[in-house]
């Protein structure tokens, strides 16, 4: 729910409902207030292959900043490299620490990022959750894939 994505001046590239989009997450992250929120920041390095990309979203940015409108209600911010918020190892470990069992994921997008995410949170043991009314889908042919798989490993869909 990053500026480049669903900012007031986001990436051309993409196309999401933002004002919908972010009051669903927002109404997620509300009721969850009380609970371990939890927010992830995609980064891209620097270097040649994402020079050409149709979108930069470099550490330092304003791309890479949360969206203003976006309710922040917590300081657990983690940032990754790669599509699978698991990569960074300290997602885990924060999780871990408080004893989490099941994780809900929103944001975008549903045939990338949060699918991938959730896939990772099945293999590192937790319960998915994925809230659909809160996920934004550009890459619909990759949605269907992904969650089909979520289906066949146990995720719960709301």
């Amino acid at each position: 729910m990053q500026n480049v994505c669903v900012g007031e001046k986001h990436a051309r590239f993409f196309q999401y409902n933002n004002s919908d989009l972010l009051h669903e997450v927002n109404k997620v992250i509300d009721a969850n207030e009380n609970n371990l929120v939890i927010y992830i920041k995609n980064v891209m390095k620097k270097n040649l292959i994402n020079k050409f990309a149709p979108f930069h979203a470099y550490e330092g940015t304003e791309d890479v900043d949360f969206a203003k409108e976006l309710h922040i209600v917590s300081d657990n911010i983690f940032i990754k490299y790669k599509g699978n918020a698991f990569t960074n190892s300290g997602l885990d470990i924060l999780l871990k620490k408080h004893n989490i069992e099941y994780v809900e994921v929103v944001g975008v997008d549903g045939g990338a990022c949060v699918a991938l995410t959730a896939l990772g949170a099945i293999k590192n043991g937790y319960k998915v959750i994925v809230n659909e009314a809160a996920i934004g889908t550009m890459y619909k042919k990759n949605k269907n894939k992904y969650f089909k798989k979520l289906h066949e490993a146990g995720a719960e869909f709301i």
